[in-house]
């Protein structure tokens, strides 16, 4: 019968022609939008011709699969446009710019597949343009639906219940009230996080939207967070650095594990991360946010690299930062140093090396016998020999009470 012969145009069977050039279409579909509308220009590059390609081409060969086949889409053929559509509300992407991208591509496809048709043609011409037009219908409704959804879930009632859950535990304040309004449930404990982190790549590229990099890093940070126990982060996060509460059992974590998923997610996420820990009760939760950000303010202060940190990974260099008297004493030990930054600077590396003179020379891209002439002058200058075990404890304390006192004691 008619029905089971293939669609033609031109002379091409049409669903073969569109799985031929569905690649070819697809790069040519992306050029089109990052050269018309600007969000897409502004998307990270590794979003548009990853997931963004991927999801046009799909969309090609999905309609090729129904022209075979002489078809309405299947409900469970739309899930992976629905599925985009849901992490572009999260970027906060705006919705005409994604339908704007469905549409081009099968406005593309259809433009060069109706191109060569002829007389001969109509016949075949109509059926696909109904099938065009019915897929465009089913496809705009999938895809509004899934990012309309999705704007709402950002806002629902359960994400203000966290929210609200998380500000009562920082603060201290009873948390009945919010257990009741939301039925959220309180941990027994809480691994209370304060996080450092960089910026991406995407973040620091020239022309990329850096709010839209940066809730793509978030997005991929939420998820990392939430793998730790498998239970939900409370966060309060920026691109740049926040809190996190996470709910944990009674025992304490295994710190090397954790340290190990802290590792991983640098990976996921893209950017380094310095991230101090504390696990606490409910109660004292507050202490536990304040110890974990005074330590990651510490490690930010002593140049100390990505990963994680617990008090006692610092004990010496935390307590020697509390405020005390001794402090402008300590700092005021190199105060010669001060009109001196290239000497400071080397001290400071020299320590943090651990009084490798190769290693110090190679962070500051110096001859290691520049190093070598630059102790000898913090020594001139000081009466403090780094390289001495009976100096070097007073140059450690110096070193921390001059970077909490932010800035060189005078008298």
């Amino acid at each position: 019968m008619w029905q089971d012969q293939p669609l033609r145009i031109a002379g091409r069977p049409v669903a073969n022609w569109l799985n031929s050039v569905a690649a070819d279409l697809t790069a040519r579909v992306l050029a089109g939008l990052v050269d018309e509308l600007p969000i897409y220009r502004a998307l990270p590059r590794e979003e548009v011709n990853g997931e963004i390609a991927a999801i046009i081409q799909y969309n090609m060969e999905l309609f090729a699969t129904l022209v075979r086949e002489r078809r309405d889409a299947f409900d469970s053929e739309l899930v992976e446009q629905r599925n985009s559509a849901a992490r572009r509300a999260e970027e906060g992407v705006p919705l005409d710019a994604i339908l704007h991208a469905y549409h081009a591509g099968i406005g593309a496809a259809s433009k060069e597949l109706f191109e060569g048709a002829g007389p001969e043609d109509m016949d075949d011409v109509q059926v696909v343009m109904g099938m065009v037009l019915d897929y465009l219908r089913r496809l705009t409704i999938a895809v509004s639906a899934a990012y309309l959804e999705e704007r709402q879930i950002m806002d629902s009632q359960e994400n203000s219940g966290r929210r609200s859950l998380m500000s009562a535990l920082v603060s201290g304040e009873p948390v009945d009230a919010v257990v009741r309004r939301t039925g959220l449930r309180v941990a027994p404990h809480y691994l209370a996080l304060s996080l450092a982190i960089d910026e991406t790549s995407d973040e620091r590229g020239y022309g990329v939207s850096g709010t839209v990099a940066g809730r793509r890093k978030l997005r991929r940070l939420q998820a990392e967070l939430d793998r730790i126990t498998g239970e939900p982060a409370l966060t309060v996060v920026d691109s740049s650095g926040g809190t996190a509460l996470i709910p944990c059992p009674s025992s304490p974590p295994d710190w090397e594990e954790l340290r190990q998923m802290i590792d991983q997610a640098r990976v996921v996420v893209g950017a380094d991360l310095r991230v101090a820990g504390a696990v606490a009760t409910p109660d004292n939760v507050p202490a536990a946010v304040h110890e974990t950000s005074e330590i990651i303010a510490l490690v930010a202060r002593s140049g100390r690299g990505p990963g994680l940190y617990r008090l006692a990974d610092v004990l010496l260099e935390y307590q020697l930062s509390r405020p005390s008297p001794a402090h402008v004493e300590l700092a005021r030990l190199l105060e010669p140093l001060a009109a001196k930054p290239e000497l400071m600077q080397t001290l400071e590396a020299y320590v943090a090396s651990g009084l490798n003179r190769r290693a110090t020379a190679a962070t500051l891209h110096v001859h290691a016998n520049t190093v070598d002439y630059r102790m000898r002058r913090v020594f001139e200058l000081t009466g403090l020999n780094p390289s001495d075990p009976a100096d070097l404890p007073q140059v450690g304390a110096a070193l921390v009470a001059k970077r909490a006192l932010g800035r060189p004691a005078r008298a």
